[in-house]
């Protein structure tokens, strides 16, 4: 969806744009409107976090050095890590730095977000903070947000439109609200993976 795999067929738009692949040159108007939150987070091991987060602002902006740090700040503080500027990514938790990652995915204001797998490696506790955090920057800076995920609770709690695909059928066999899919869906794939129910059995107790 973002030009780094060129589809098989069809192609992709944003705003009515097409998304060129990225051995094309790709259109860095386009791709300026998008941030990523990599499921590794992939920050720069060498450079510190407010260092990741100001990258793409020097790279892409000509905004002067005290304006970018003002950005840097702001950001790392919406999403709970003021004060850790300072820090490298080896210095922090994962849930960290998956939240010093989405602090760079957002640094030039996008109005789309891509996550992959943001909830990868993370313990429930962590994962669940994360969730909170995505639905504060939804709910304050109206953000669009695609997720691929497997996670049934941050799907729950995140997603207000659902698409689930398989590798059997490769391709679409569900798009829906999480909870009309959950409760009323007519593909049984379906229902199994939201009620948590192995191949359409529920689990008996042996007592």
């Amino acid at each position: 969806m973002i030009g780094l795999v060129e589809p098989r067929t069809g192609q992709v738009t944003i705003d009515g744009h097409k998304v060129e692949h990225v051995t094309e040159g790709g259109s860095g108007r386009i791709l300026r409107k998008i941030g990523v939150l990599f499921q590794s987070g992939a920050l720069f091991s060498s450079m510190t976090l407010a260092e990741n987060v100001a990258f793409p602002l020097r790279q892409y902006t000509t905004l002067p050095e005290n304006n970018v740090e003002q950005l840097v700040a702001l950001k790392l503080m919406q999403v709970g890590l003021a004060g850790w500027g300072k820090y490298l990514p080896s210095e922090l938790s994962g849930g960290m730095q998956k939240r010093a990652a989405l602090a760079r995915a957002m640094a030039m204001d996008p109005p789309l977000l891509f996550f992959d797998e943001p909830s990868a490696g993370l313990d429930p506790v962590t994962s669940a903070e994360l969730d909170i955090t995505i639905l504060r920057i939804t709910a304050t800076m109206g953000t669009t947000i695609v997720m691929v995920t497997h996670e049934l609770a941050s799907i729950l709690n995140i997603a207000d439109r659902v698409i689930m695909l398989d590798a059997k059928e490769k391709g679409i066999i569900a798009e829906g609200k999480p909870d009309d899919l959950k409760k009323s869906s007519d593909e049984s794939r379906v229902r199994d993976f939201f009620n948590r129910s192995p191949a359409g059995k529920r689990l008996r107790s042996s007592t």
